[in-house]
């Protein structure tokens, strides 16, 4: 074999070589690489909420004018809008105001007592000793079994709506900061002291923020809780407010003024709810778990 032809074969490298000193662009082989996005997916599907409360209201309006189920038991939606909006000329508002603002009240001083021992429980072994057993008991009374009590303590006025208030908010905001307290890392705390942290420092820098996943979920439970115990708060003589218009709906026999009446407290504990949970969103942005997981 003529081996100056077989020479003809070998494949040449014809592309410039590198000098070894040349710069090397680092970003050359991401810079195509594209960034997932940060939008949470709960965004993008916010729509699926809609479909099964949508669907649940199409189907009673429809069962009710075939005569499926008796509108005198079950109104259809459209009869309690056109309830809503004769409430509204009576006076809606101000029930829908009252009720608010005992809420909020009630909410407020439970959320505040149940963060105060919350911590004090949280971070000592002695006040847990001291104040879970009691609280414990205390947690399982239930919510109407207060009324009587708190009628012959404070009377008929709104101190009693709102003591029941801040009693069902208590305890679920009580027991997410103290559950979050103690659930925190051990190491976390061992690195503050090796830092020289001292106790105050320690609870504010370390041991609250990993509690507050933990907090926010209580705080979500607590204003559930303080919306359901409204209704019982507004049975002490109440003379407006929605629990008021629950009873008089009753009372009256007018089902379509007690599911308006729901409809309204449905309504006010979710937009309530959101609140917190945007709220919540925007203080734990910084925690990297499945919630925060972009697609």
């Amino acid at each position: 074999m003529d081996n100056s032809r077989s020479a003809s074969f070998i494949p040449v490298n014809t592309s410039p070589i590198r000098p070894s000193h040349a710069p090397v662009n680092k970003h050359a082989a991401v810079k195509d690489v594209p960034v997932a996005s940060s939008k949470p997916a709960s965004r993008s599907l916010g729509w699926l909420g809609w479909i099964l409360p949508l669907a649940a209201l199409g189907l009673i309006e429809v069962s009710a004018h075939l005569g499926w189920i008796q509108a005198r038991l079950l109104p259809p939606p459209s009869e309690v809008v056109q309830t809503l909006s004769a409430l509204l000329e009576q006076g809606l508002l101000t029930h829908i105001s009252a009720s608010v603002a005992r809420v909020f009240s009630g909410y407020a001083i439970g959320a505040g007592l149940a963060v105060l021992f919350g911590l004090f429980v949280g971070l000592s072994k002695h006040a847990e000793a001291f104040f879970e057993p009691t609280f414990q008991a205390l947690r399982a009374i239930p919510s109407l079994a207060w009324v009587p009590l708190l009628l012959l303590w404070f009377g008929i006025d709104e101190t009693p709506k709102i003591t029941l208030i801040a009693i069902g908010a208590f305890f679920p905001i009580y027991l997410g900061l103290v559950s979050g307290i103690r659930n925190v890392d051990r190491k976390l705390i061992e690195l503050g002291e090796i830092y020289g942290l001292s106790a105050p420092a320690l609870a504010r820098r370390i041991v609250l923020p990993a509690a507050l996943p933990s907090l926010f979920t209580g705080l979500r439970n607590g204003l559930s809780l303080a919306w359901m115990f409204l209704v019982a708060a507004e049975l002490i003589a109440a003379t407006k407010g929605i629990g008021y218009l629950l009873t008089d709906g009753r009372e009256t026999s007018r089902p379509d003024v007690v599911l308006a009446a729901i409809f309204l407290l449905a309504l006010l504990g979710k937009l309530t709810d959101g609140l917190l949970k945007w709220l919540e969103t925007r203080k734990l942005a910084w925690s990297d778990s499945l919630a925060t997981r972009s697609v």
